[in-house]
C-alpha cells in the first residue's frame, strides 16, 4: 500500500461532502474519486473537492484498483449491498450510520467483512466528540462506579431532515428519527457505560408532524427543501425503556419534531456519581468528595474535530497501526436494539432484543 489510503467516496451528498472535508485534514489519505448517481452533483462535488475521478455506478468505482478503501455515504437501503460488495472487490470501508436496515443484513456485513480480511468501521461519530471521550476516561476509571441507569433525550423542536425524500421514505430509509439520530446516542451510551447487552424492550414510536408534508412548518432543514409530492411513513418520535439483563436500565425520548424545547443529552447514573454530555454546557460530576455531596465542573480541550478524528483512526486501522473505534459486531447491537424498539412499538408489549 502506498503512503496514503487512498479512499473513494459513493454517496457525495450532504454527508458524503462532510466526509470528503474531513478527509482533507488527515494526513496519511487521499480522495481520488467520487461516485453518485446525480451527474449535476457529482460534477459539482468533484470540482469543489479538487478530485478528478468520478462515477456514476458505484460497481466501476469498486473495480477501479487504485482504490484502498470507501467511504460508503448512501441512503440507508444501499447500505449492505454496496458495503459488501465492496469488501468483496477488497476494499476497507467506512460505512456510515445506521449500519444497515436491520440486524440480519448487518450480519451479512459482517460476514463479507471476515471472508474479505479487510477493515469496517461504523461512522459513529458521537464518541469522537471531546466531551464523550472525557466521559469515557471518567467511567473507566471508575468515577461513577456501578452504572445502573442511562438516559438519552435528544429532542428537536422541528428537525426532519428532507422532508418528502429518502430520509421519510421507510423503503429507502428503514425508519424516521429514531434509527436516523437515536442511533448516535443509543451507540454512544453503551460505549460509554460498556453495557453492549441489551436484553428487553418496551417502547412507542409515533408519526405526527411530517405527514401532509404541506402542513410541516420549520425554521431551516437539514438535507432540504422539502418534496411536496414525496413520502413521510415514518416515526418522528420515539420513547421507551431497554433493560441490559437485570443490572441496568435505559430511558430514551427521541424526536425530529415534537412541541417541546430543543434538547440533547445522555446522562450516566451510577453509584459512586453521575455523568450529563451535552453539546450546550461543561459535563459536571456529581459525586462526593470526604464524605461530602460534590459537584466538579470537568474542564476539557473543546477543539472538536470529530470526523476527521474518526477518519483518522479509519485510515490508521487500514494501514495497520490502530484498530477502527466502532466495529462492526457494535453495529449489530446496536441494530438489534432498533429492531427491537420497532417491534415492540407494533405489538405494544415488551420484547426481546
Amino acid at each position: 500500500m502506498s503512503e496514503k489510503v487512498r479512499v473513494g467516496i459513493i454517496g457525495i451528498g450532504t454527508i458524503g461532502s462532510v466526509h470528503a472535508n474531513a478527509y482533507a485534514k488527515v494526513d496519511n489519505v487521499e480522495v481520488v474519486a467520487l461516485c453518485d448517481i446525480l451527474p449535476d452533483r457529482l460534477a459539482e462535488k468533484a470540482k469543489v473537492h479538487n478530485v478528478a475521478k468520478t462515477y456514476a455506478d458505484y460497481n466501476e468505482l469498486l473495480a477501479d484498483p487504485e482504490i484502498d478503501a470507501v467511504s460508503v455515504c448512501v441512503p440507508n437501503n444501499m447500505h449492505a449491498p454496496i458495503a459488501i460488495a465492496a469488501l468483496n472487490a477488497g476494499k476497507h470501508v467506512m460505512l456510515e450510520k445506521p449500519m444497515t436496515l436491520s440486524a440480519e443484513l448487518g450480519k451479512q456485513i459482517l460476514a463479507a467483512r471476515d471472508k474479505a480480511g479487510k477493515q469496517l468501521q461504523m461512522g459513529m461519530v458521537w464518541r469522537q466528540k471531546p466531551q464523550a471521550r472525557l466521559v469515557k476516561e471518567i467511567v473507566e476509571n471508575g468515577r461513577l462506579g456501578d452504572v445502573y441507569q442511562i438516559r438519552v433525550r435528544l429532542i428537536r423542536r422541528r428537525g426532519i431532515p428532507g422532508l418528502g425524500g429518502w430520509f421519510t421514505t421507510k423503503a429507502m430509509s428503514g425508519g424516521g428519527g429514531l434509527i436516523d439520530i437515536a442511533v448516535h446516542f443509543l451507540d454512544l451510551v453503551m460505549w460509554l457505560s460498556g453495557k453492549w447487552n441489551p436484553t428487553k424492550v418496551s417502547a412507542k414510536t409515533y408519526s405526527k408532524f411530517g405527514s401532509p408534508i404541506a402542513d410541516y412548518h420549520f425554521v431551516d432543514m437539514w438535507a432540504g427543501p422539502p418534496k411536496a409530492d414525496g413520502t413521510f411513513d415514518v416515526d418522528d418520535y420515539a420513547t421507551g425503556m431497554v433493560r441490559f439483563g437485570s443490572e441496568t436500565t435505559l430511558t430514551f425520548e427521541v424526536a425530529w419534531a415534537c412541541n417541546a424545547q430543543d434538547e440533547s443529552y445522555v446522562e450516566l447514573l451510577g453509584t459512586k456519581g453521575g455523568v450529563k454530555i451535552s453539546l450546550d454546557s461543561d459535563p459536571v460530576l456529581h459525586t462526593e468528595i470526604d464524605n461530602r455531596i460534590a459537584d466538579v465542573t470537568l474542564k476539557y480541550n473543546k477543539k472538536d474535530e470529530a470526523f476527521a478524528d474518526e477518519l483518522q483512526k479509519f485510515a490508521n486501522a487500514v494501514q495497520g497501526k490502530g484498530v477502527v473505534p466502532a466495529t462492526g459486531e457494535e453495529g449489530v447491537v446496536a441494530m438489534k436494539l432498533l429492531d427491537a424498539i420497532y417491534k415492540s412499538s407494533e405489538l405494544n408489549c415488551e420484547v426481546d432484543v
